[in-house]
């Protein structure tokens, strides 16, 4: 093993995506559902692989430009991802949200800190047990990064190796119950409660027109429809389009084609019997009156009408906090259909009911001309695309860098948001303009991704191999004990009261505050399966905007773990 270990210390790139790859393989193992997942197997494979070579005398060591490079670009993509939902959790609507992920990402800083005076954690273990018992693994960049710009002292006998490494094991520690204990407090604390959230979620349901949905997001179904008719019906024949729209609201006519001529479906124009008459509506509609037109026929060239699909941000104020069944008065109402609402940059549950928020997207597909009079009527119009804007992408993140520049004195030492946090706010910022004006900064979800995905896990992994040689000379059974109470404390109290004040205070709907409290420890996990055991996607109303705010403060406070531990 020692000419293997020697290899990989020789060839730091086959290192690094070695140990990476492993992560992604160990990730997927998994118990009864739960698993460590690539970000957390990361840290464990890094460390495990630096701490074996280190018995056959081998030093596995990568170059801290990488580690940087990487979590920079996973901090700005972060930034990119929170941003819309950062700014919109200010409004009235996400208060409330926003007060619940603030409490409980303060108290979970507060039992860290606390728990590590009491317990007399190891120098740098404050700084990994808040990024494991909080599930936010960018919280150990923020960790270091109070270590190098002086604002956590070094204590005599300790090195800023040791300290890194011993913020690598109080993260592994903690993590699997971090993850582990929010997904059950979730879960069942409705229950432990004495609440009935299927019941909530059936009532939320049942009041804001919210249909249950299933894990998967294909189906058979479809809202609306499209069909050609033969026209025989003699009530109908001589009736003009404007006249038949009036008498038969429900239904839009998209097309006419008279013998092999396309008339198209211009208002004035009178239908006349044996005209192929291409009609819209809702499905429930549209078998609701069999016989209105005739009979049905698969004209092809009829139906050969172009339809078009776009995300519609919504900025008109006229329609800002009206219900999604408002639109039914529209002209371009029973043309298209709206097959996803995403709040903050995330998809929640929809219905007739739902009350429309500025900034929202909504994803459309419908009539080419009915899609661009519902952009014109609702806000802004964006075509999905693939493609990046590099330029956007190059700007904020030199923006970025020169934000983290900015320093403030403080004592003898200097503070400030650091590359990581300049580029944190950065993309909150670009992501906020691009969100609002929707004519540049392109950054495909999948892009983004990357950015964070690749990012964070070969930070951890280089974390990782960089910690394991030190690992060996400090871990011990007590310690790795007291690391593990700290993190059960931090990781199990602040959700139980965040439950309890949305619950009896802000009076938040059980199955919506499920998911509230799964934002508010910034986890998609416990939200999923919270929605899991009620049976219903009610809990992911909740999750976006505690998200947003709770993924910013806990990445922030692995800096502030560590100078208040000391």
């Amino acid at each position: 093993m020692q000419g293997f270990f020697q290899f990989l210390a020789d060839n730091p790139y086959i290192l690094l995506f070695f140990t990476v790859g492993m992560a992604v393989v160990v990730g997927k193992f998994s118990i009864k559902g739960y698993g460590l997942g690539m970000v957390a197997a990361a840290i464990v494979v890094g460390a495990a692989l630096a701490t074996w070579a280190s018995t056959y005398g081998v030093k596995l060591q990568l170059d801290n430009f990488a580690k940087s490079l990487f979590y920079y670009l996973f901090m700005y993509g972060v930034g990119l991802r929170v941003g819309p939902a950062f700014f919109n959790a200010l409004k009235k609507d996400g208060i409330t949200f926003t007060i619940l992920a603030v409490v409980c990402s303060v108290l979970g800083l507060a039992l860290v800190v606390i728990m590590s005076k009491v317990l007399t954690l190891p120098p740098g273990a404050a700084g990994g047990v808040l990024a494991g018992s909080q599930t936010m693994s960018a919280a150990i960049g923020t960790a270091e990064m109070a270590v190098e710009q002086g604002a956590y002292k070094i204590p005599p006998g300790q090195t800023a190796d040791k300290i890194a490494a011993m913020i690598a094991l109080g993260y592994g520690v903690t993590y699997i119950w971090g993850t582990v204990g929010i997904i059950l407090i979730c879960k069942y604390l409705p229950r432990w409660w004495g609440v009935d959230a299927r019941k909530a979620a059936k009532d939320y349901e049942a009041q804001h027109g919210v249909k249950n949905v299933d894990d998967t997001t294909l189906t058979g179904y479809r809202g609306g429809s499209l069909r050609a008719y033969r026209l025989e019906n003699p009530s109908t024949s001589g009736m003009s389009i404007a006249r038949f729209r009036e008498s038969h609201p429900q239904y839009r006519i998209a097309n006419v084609m008279r013998g092999d001529d396309m008339l198209g479906a211009s208002p004035d124009l009178v239908l006349q019997t044996g005209d192929v008459v291409v009609l819209g509506g809702r499905l429930d509609q549209m078998t609701a009156n069999i016989g209105l037109i005739g009979t049905e026929v698969p004209d092809a060239r009829a139906l050969n009408i172009p339809l078009d699909q776009a995300e519609i941000l919504v900025t008109n104020k006229e329609f800002v906090d009206k219900p999604l069944n408002t639109f039914r008065k529209e002209g371009f109402a029973g043309q298209v259909e709206i097959s996803q609402l995403q709040r903050s940059g995330e998809a929640i549950p929809f219905g007739p009911e739902t009350t429309v928020q500025r900034l929202d997207v909504l994803f459309v597909t419908g009539l080419k001309d009915a899609v661009n009079a519902a952009a014109a009527k609702l806000g802004k119009v964006a075509r999905a695309s693939t493609s990046t804007d590099l330029l956007t992408l190059s700007g904020g993140m030199v923006l970025g860098l020169l934000i983290g520049k900015i320093n403030v004195p403080v004592g003898d030492f200097s503070v400030g948001l650091g590359n990581a946090g300049g580029l944190l706010l950065s993309g909150i910022l670009v992501s906020s303009i691009v969100s609002r004006l929707r004519f540049f900064g392109s950054t495909p979800n999948a892009a983004r991704n990357i950015l964070e995905d690749l990012g964070l896990v070969t930070f951890i992994a280089i974390v990782g191999i960089n910690a394991g040689a030190s690992l060996l000379e400090q871990l011990t059974g007590a310690i790795a004990l007291k690391i593990f109470i700290a993190g059960f404390v931090a990781s199990t109290i602040p959700p139980l009261i965040t439950w309890a004040l949305g619950y009896h205070v802000f009076k938040v709907n059980p199955a919506v505050l499920m998911g509230g409290v799964a934002g508010s420890r910034s986890h998609s996990g416990p939200a999923r399966e919270a929605a899991k055991e009620i049976d219903s996607s009610v809990p992911w109303v909740g999750f976006p905007v505690g998200y947003a705010i709770s993924g910013v403060l806990y990445t922030v406070f692995g800096y502030f773990a560590m100078v208040l531990s000391q």
